[in-house]
């Protein structure tokens, strides 16, 4: 019977330094990552939006790189057909029905017209047919050289001199677009602009039409993308003011787009190398331009069909072909947009979302995701922390309670040895002549030399239960004898030491099957615990009884009026090295072991030994065995059950 040890203070001060190194070494930094990891949330959306913007920006740049593509295929399908038609007649001779002849060659063109570098319109004519007609008047004084105008020019401005009043923006925008406009080759024969000739003037880049939801640019700037959504955004490209021989410069070929009563109006213009006073000219046919730019628009990423509605937007903003065209939607608020340039100033192809909320619903289920493996590695290194520090604090008591083991059984291997020693020497030399003496003397090195047995047998059987190499020997008995030899072998030591000795049995036998030694180690193990713990009352009951309930028992029951176990204690008396204090300091002399092996050799019984309080004082500790009529059935049970609970045995 042993009592609670409070947690032992030696331990204490390991233990704080543990910890503290614990706290500094891992839990503290792992808690800064975590909150580092919850800060980086608040972002999560806007990284997530910026990366949806990146993918959908390359989506419009994309189409409006194939835009820029046709349209440029346009111009030199046009040059090319200029030099086919040169081939077979002069310049002059070509003029004078160049409007019919484009207009049945070539289906781009709406009307076609030839002027030269002196001012002279040659084509169309003054009788022409009504668009021609109309494209004369609109456009007569701006191609005479008459008056400016304000134009979208893509042909190199490098050999003109430019303002220094324009906005750099503006500037940089245009020079920007140009990157992507066609090549352009300089006529050899075409004079350079005298320096009387007025120089172009670059306007500033104007206000776009549209304001896309999400822009790059700001980004880059490390802006705040909500300040970037509120900011009025200026467009790319910036318009010209000049007369038309001051636009062309000496380019052999080119575009101009200009705005004539709010209507976008496109011109394809080419010099004959061989022939440079003459300039050939189409205007183009916006209906039949848009029809080819409309497979353009509809060729999305299949995967992006269902996320996407792809926009082709005129200078109004209003939507000329599209993907979905059952998309309806605010066409001046797109989600991004690129513009096409000046062969179709402010002409963008924009993108649209099908579903708005997707992308926030997507940017919250992956900051619920990080949030909530953030908690989990949080409550995962929490938890890990405290088995750790658990495991920690479990070993430390283990290594002093093995500390305090050996201690423990020095002394009590060197108790019997020197009384053992001291009478033998006394009745080998003789020094005792007293026959009643002598039989006392000889009854103490017996019962020393038990005890010293029983110490080693306990701590060997210990050693042999941990690796699993313990075996029993199985075999029919009868409790109430094996119970009573094993207390009358041990009544004269109790009585020597002044205890009093009951004991009850059954009138029938109890048969078990069981190895006959080990149980009776443990009832030797519980009279010893009974007598070492037992206070000024030293009266110890042994009880022998058998129940036919379910399942059927037979039980062992050794009782005293010791020191009684304290409440929460009558599980720890029986871990290995517990002891509530160790023999040097207390004087109750044991090694730990007892009750730990006495519970050991029950349990591979297919029993159990437990502690209860006894009515006025005390402790009672229970043996309980498994018991049958059926003896055979019993032994196959106990032999299952002990294979089971010793794989290794």
């Amino acid at each position: 019977m042993r009592l609670a040890n409070p947690e032992p203070s030696l331990n204490a001060a390991p233990m704080r330094k543990v910890a503290v190194l614990f706290v500094l070494a891992v839990f503290i930094p792992s808690l800064v990552l975590a909150w580092l990891a919850l800060r980086s949330l608040r972002d999560q959306q806007i990284v997530i939006e910026r990366q949806q913007s990146v993918l959908y920006q390359g989506v419009t740049d994309r189409a409006a790189k194939r835009v820029q593509d046709l349209m440029a295929q346009h111009q030199q399908d046009f040059s090319r057909r200029i030099e086919a038609m040169l081939a077979r007649n002069s310049a002059r001779e070509i003029a004078a029905s160049f409007d019919e002849r484009l207009k049945t060659n070539w289906p781009p063109a709406k009307v076609g017209f030839v002027v030269t570098t002196g001012g002279d319109i040659l084509s169309p004519g003054t009788n022409s047919r009504k668009d021609a007609q109309l494209f004369r008047e609109l456009n007569e004084s701006f191609l005479e050289n008459r008056e400016p105008a304000e134009v979208y020019v893509n042909n190199s401005l490098s050999d003109q001199p430019l303002a220094q009043n324009t906005s750099s923006a503006g500037i940089q925008s245009s020079e920007r677009t140009q990157l992507a406009a066609p090549r352009q080759t300089a006529s050899r024969a075409a004079p350079p602009p005298s320096s009387s000739q007025n120089m172009v003037q670059l306007k500033s880049a104007p206000t776009r039409a549209i304001q896309p939801q999400k822009k790059l640019e700001p980004l880059r700037k490390e802006q705040p993308l909500q300040d970037a959504m509120h900011e009025q955004e200026l467009s790319k490209i910036a318009p010209a003011e000049a007369e038309f021989k001051q636009l062309i410069g000496n380019a052999s070929q080119g575009t101009l787009a200009r705005f004539v009563d709010n209507q976008l109006s496109i011109l394809f213009w080419y010099r004959p190398a061989e022939q440079p006073r003459y300039i050939f000219g189409a205007q183009l046919d916006l209906a039949s331009l848009v029809h080819e730019l409309a497979p353009i628009v509809a060729a999305v990423d299949r995967q992006l069909r269902t996320e996407l509605c792809i926009a082709l937007l005129n200078d109004a903003a209003k939507p000329v072909a599209l993907s979905d065209k059952s998309f309806q939607g605010d066409w001046k608020r797109p989600f991004v947009a690129t513009e096409i340039g000046e062969t179709l100033p402010h002409w963008e192809v924009a993108a649209y979302l099908l579903n708005p909320g997707q992308l926030t619903a997507s940017a919250r289920t992956v900051r619920f995701t990080v949030s909530l493996l953030v908690a989990l590695l949080i409550v995962a290194i929490g938890t890990g922390s405290w088995l750790i520090v658990r495991d920690l604090n479990r070993h430390l008591q283990l290594a002093r309670q093995k500390t305090d083991f050996v201690s423990n059984v020095s002394h009590e291997l060197k108790t019997p040895l020197t009384a053992i020693r001291m009478f033998s020497e006394m009745l080998a030399e003789g020094r005792v002549t007293d026959p009643g003496r002598q039989r006392s003397y000889l009854n103490i090195i017996t019962a020393e030399t038990s005890r010293l047995t029983r110490l080693i047998n306990n701590v060997l059987d210990f050693s042999r239960m941990d690796r699993g190499e313990k075996k029993y020997d199985f075999r029919d008995c009868d409790l109430n004898q094996l119970v009573r030899e094993t207390t009358e072998s041990y009544r004269p030591h109790l009585e020597n030491h002044q205890f009093t000795l009951n004991t009850e049995f059954e009138a029938d036998a109890i048969k078990i099957h069981a190895d006959c030694d080990a149980i009776s180690q443990v009832i030797l193990n519980l009279l010893s615990n009974a007598e070492k713990y037992s206070g000024e009352q030293k009266d110890v009951c042994v009880t022998v009884s058998h129940s036919k309930g379910s399942p059927p028992f037979a039980e062992v029951r050794i009782a005293d009026r010791g020191l009684g176990v304290p409440a929460g204690a009558e599980e720890r008396i029986f871990e290995q090295f517990y002891r509530a204090h160790d023999s040097l300091s207390s004087g109750i002399q044991g090694s730990g072991l007892g009750l730990t092996l006495a519970r050991q050799i029950a349990r591979a019984h297919g029993g159990d030994v437990t502690c209860e309080r006894r009515e006025g004082g005390g402790s009672v500790f229970c043996l309980r065995l498994p018991w049958s009529a059926d003896t055979s059935r019993q032994r196959a049970t106990l032999n299952s059950h002990y294979e089971n609970e010793n794989p290794g045995g």
